[in-house]
């Protein structure tokens, strides 16, 4: 039978991946490798008792799904696998057969990589197949497992060899939105070290990206730049040239974030509208764009070989973002979910009220875009990036 007809038969399952396996009579050996998979990317369902043959299935039953679901069971709660494995298992009789359905889960970033008897056997999904992941790939793993701690690490920089120019600026916005804020009355070193941007006379690693001079951004990540592409076209191979405009190299987060805004303003509909006697500019569609930028800065694994890239476009604007989703994007939508991979440059940013403190980024962008233009803004992504073309 058709994919597609077994799904029609277990209906109330919600298919995000699947997976079938014949397992007659006894839990298949290449079950742990898409166990694995599973739960390093987007989550799936395991099915026992069906096969596959090119593109048609076949159902072909387990012969005794009591003793099959307790081995399986038993094992992801062994240490067989390196983190325990809670999983959504149901039964179902299809053409007279047992079959076994088992909802396997995407596990939170820091409980990445999911691996069976040795990290070798790290396994990933990559479209509907399982595939060993690489030196490269496990690594991004990891540096997803510390998700929200890595730019709280020292640099060997102190408050010296920070950008006084990029310090200044700072500080005269936030008195120019803030004059209130107790931060206004203290020195620019002790401001740091409030914010957290300077620990015990050090600066931490997101401190010196979006404070650092370009020589301390470069030493603390090598080849650091921030991606701006216009392209004529709808695609590289559409356009004329491959681009026709590419920013130039920024000394540090701070001074991208304002370079960039300024070029995404030129490229989305701002009508003009009055608030009190200055024009408005505070519209839906450029909160969206807004968030969609600083949430950029604050998400992107700066250690990827990647680089986070916006790619304006004839059609689109693409913010293109280097490591995963903390969650499932339904769930973030659903929840006011908010964990940064980057909790220093999103506490900067947080400060001077260009990013949300309670996790509605993402709400903002989604209803500002479809509140103007009528459509919804696109998420694509896996394990290692994720991708919002508005």
């Amino acid at each position: 039978m058709k994919k597609q007809e077994l799904i029609k038969k277990l209906q109330d399952i919600e298919w995000q991946d699947f997976e079938v396996k014949e397992a007659k009579s006894a839990v298949p050996k290449n079950s742990w490798e898409t166990v694995s998979a599973f739960c390093n990317t987007s989550g799936g369902w395991l099915i026992f008792g069906v096969s596959k043959k090119g593109k048609e299935y076949s159902v072909t039953g387990v012969d005794n799904p009591e003793k099959i679901e307790h081995d399986f069971l038993t094992a992801l709660r062994s240490d067989k696998i390196n983190r325990k494995i809670k999983v959504e298992a149901k039964k179902y009789s299809l053409e007279g057969k047992s079959v076994l359905a088992f909802n396997i889960p995407s596990v939170y970033p820091k409980d990445k990589p999911v691996y069976f008897n040795t990290l070798s056997n790290t396994f990933i999904r990559t479209g509907s197949g399982d595939q060993r992941a690489t030196k490269e790939e496990i690594d991004a793993l990891y540096r997803n497992s510390s998700f929200d701690k890595k730019d709280e690490e020292p640099t060997q920089y102190t408050f010296k060899d920070l950008d006084k120019e990029t310090i200044t600026r700072y500080r005269t916005y936030l008195k120019s939105i803030e004059p209130e804020h107790r931060y206004n009355e203290v020195s620019a070193e002790r401001m740091l070290e409030l914010m957290r941007v300077i620990v015990n006379g050090k600066v931490t690693i997101g401190g010196a990206l979006v404070f650092g001079t370009e020589e301390v951004v470069n030493r603390a990540i090598s080849d650091f730049r921030v991606e701006y592409l216009e392209v004529m076209g709808k695609s590289f191979a559409d356009a004329q040239n491959r681009y026709d405009y590419r920013m130039p190299v920024q000394k540090n987060l701070y001074e991208y974030y304002f370079s960039i805004f300024e070029k995404l303003l030129k490229h989305i509909n701002i009508p003009f509208k009055l608030k009190g006697f200055s024009r408005d500019e505070n519209q839906p569609q450029v909160i969206a764009i807004r968030e969609a930028l600083v949430n950029l800065l604050m998400h992107t694994d700066y250690f990827s070989n990647a680089k986070p890239r916006i790619r304006i476009l004839s059609d689109r604007i693409e913010f293109f973002n280097p490591g995963s989703l903390p969650k499932d994007l339904k769930y973030i939508l659903k929840e006011e979910f908010s964990m940064p991979r980057n909790n220093t440059i999103a506490r900067i940013f947080r400060t001077i009220k260009l990013s949300e403190n309670i996790g509605s980024g993402f709400h903002k962008m989604f209803h500002g875009w479809t509140s103007y233009y009528k459509r919804k803004p696109k998420v694509d992504g896996d394990f290692d990036y994720y991708k919002i073309m508005f």
